[in-house]
């Protein structure tokens, strides 16, 4: 049974790198705290420009403008209640020319670009911040400039700090090559994630928000189709895994799902 704690008056702010990333790392996690009353502020970093769209674009959109649109839709099937777009150029794969592209995120001025994130955050009285973990988890150059303007605005505004990032043990056992993580490491060449006893939380939910992830994954249809989903969303994307800087906060309310929960809390 998935408890539903009262977090009206809490502000929770996810700095996420491209769109997609807010669903496939956080949607159930974002879901449950909209869900449970708290305020969900999302700022997306990049528009995901260097991608290629899968699907068609009608004569004059930009790929940058089609994935825009799908990321406010993934927002509002999230209960986001206010999206903030960086405006960054999206960085591409590590070691490519773009990284260096004046406008692209990896080259961007980090206390510049936390000092927004930190204005936001006091402006919306968030007591939380989501960003990436120290490897961006999968590497890619603009997750990895997430982690770092992340962790200098929670610095910043002492907010608790949730890096994201995904268990590759858990992974490996119940949904090897399953997650789209496996693919994009893969692409970037590096390895991806932590080891189990490195994660502090994992936040679950029950088959209504295993639905509303997918749907805000298929939002996202220029990127991701069907056929890169399991049938089963449960063994790959059932958790969402989080290493903690600080004492508890908002997202422990939700409960820990962790394998190592039990243990934590009997020492």
């Amino acid at each position: 049974m998935i408890r539903t704690p009262d977090l009206t008056g809490h502000t929770v702010l996810a700095l996420h790198a491209h769109p997609d990333d807010e669903s496939i790392f956080t949607g159930i996690t974002l879901r449950r705290l909209a869900d449970a009353g708290a305020r969900v502020v999302l700022v997306m970093a990049t528009n995901g420009d260097m991608g290629e769209s899968r699907t068609g674009l009608a004569a004059g959109e930009s790929i940058a403008q089609r994935r825009t649109a799908e990321l406010e839709r993934s927002a509002e099937l999230l209960g986001v209640d206010r999206l903030v777009m960086l405006d960054r150029r999206d960085s591409g794969l590590p070691g490519w020319a773009s990284n260096n592209h004046p406008l692209a995120l990896a080259a961007a001025q980090p206390l510049a670009l936390a000092g927004r994130i930190a204005e936001i955050a006091d402006a919306e009285g968030a007591d939380t911040l989501i960003y990436d973990d120290e490897s961006g988890i999968y590497g890619h150059p603009d997750h990895r400039m997430a982690h770092t303007i992340g962790a200098i605005a929670a610095d910043i505004v002492g907010a608790t700090g949730y890096r994201m990032t995904v268990d590759r043990e858990h992974l490996h056992l119940a949904a090897p090559d399953g997650h789209l993580v496996h693919g994009a490491a893969r692409s970037a060449r590096v390895a991806f994630g932590r080891a189990t006893a490195e994660i502090t939380l994992a936040v679950t939910g029950d088959q209504r928000h295993l639905d509303i992830k997918r749907d805000a994954i298929a939002a996202h249809s220029s990127q991701i189709g069907p056929e890169h989903l399991p049938t089963d969303l449960a063994p790959a994307y059932g958790y969402e895994w989080f290493v903690r800087s600080g004492a508890p906060g908002v997202l422990d309310e939700l409960g820990n799902a962790h394998f190592f929960a039990g243990l934590s809390a009997a020492a």
